[in-house]
């Protein structure tokens, strides 16, 4: 375990491993790792000095936690209509962290193609 990791950080990469199809590869920024299913990006998590997650949202709900939570906020590369950052030491609930992953993978898994979500089932 890479130790710059707290707890929560560490279960959240493994949350986020174990989606099916999931792949981790590292970003350029350093500190950082993007997963992708079937090529296409559901998170960035940052495990650097600052540890968060940026997560595929719905508009309408990005704007609710961002009302909600202090620890949501938005990335300056990231349309921040569609992608949230999470704060993994802030306000935000572990359980809604989760829930907040899986919510990104399932609106990225629905925009597959009916091939790709086949080829992923299966």
């Amino acid at each position: 375990m890479d130790p710059t990791l707290t707890p929560a950080c560490a279960a959240l990469r493994d949350l986020l491993a174990a989606m099916p199809g999931a792949a981790a590869e590292p970003a350029s920024a350093p500190c950082a790792t993007i997963f992708k299913v079937m090529g296409k990006m559901f998170a960035i998590l940052t495990h650097g000095k600052v540890q968060a997650v940026s997560l595929k949202c719905d508009p309408h709900l990005a704007e609710i936690l961002r009302e909600q939570y202090a620890g949501v906020g938005h990335r300056y590369h990231l349309d921040r209509r569609h992608w949230i950052s999470v704060s993994l030491d802030a306000d935000v609930p572990a359980e809604e962290i989760k829930r907040l992953a899986a919510g990104s993978y399932a609106l990225v898994v629905a925009g597959l193609t009916r091939k790709q979500r086949g080829e992923l089932a299966g």
